[in-house]
């Protein structure tokens, strides 16, 4: 079983209201057993919703408290995204998934890289707080490039 990203088929889950639909993943996953995740709304977070960063640090960092993840407006949203991330890892693992395919960049997603944190675009070599904890429980965890 393979948790993924809803936004990658085509789930209108994305922070401004729209999906990120891959058809390189859902050609993938036919004849697969999948089930479908959005981190940020099973941590009660809105669609759509401000765009969000990890500051001073990758997922890792916000798993153990050393980072914060805010939102455009500046407002603390990392317990939603710690709770998103808990509960994703929650699904995955009554599932069984031994694998997830996640959307890069996102701060709960990314899987090589997230955005810095000053909501200018760039770019650095980091994983999102889900990615992080699916990580840490055995997970396999690529992103919809690596297919």
């Amino acid at each position: 079983m393979i948790a993924v990203s809803a936004c990658l088929l085509g789930i209108n889950c994305k922070y401004n209201g729209n999906n990120n639909e891959n058809e390189k993943v859902v050609n993938y996953l036919k004849n697969k057993k999948f089930v479908l995740i959005c981190p940020e709304q099973l941590g009660g977070l809105s669609t759509p919703r401000n765009p969000a960063e990890i500051i001073n640090g990758d997922g890792y960092n916000a798993i153990n408290n050393e980072s914060k993840i805010v939102d455009k407006n500046n407002r603390d949203v990392s317990s939603e995204f710690i709770k998103g991330a808990n509960e994703s890892l929650k699904i995955a693992k009554i599932y069984g998934c031994r694998e997830a395919i996640l959307k890069e960049g996102s701060p709960s997603c990314g899987c090589n890289f997230i955005y810095d944190g000053s909501f200018s675009g760039k770019k650095i070599n980091g994983v999102g707080i889900t990615t992080a904890l699916f990580r840490k429980n055995g997970i396999k965890v690529i992103s919809e490039t690596e297919l």
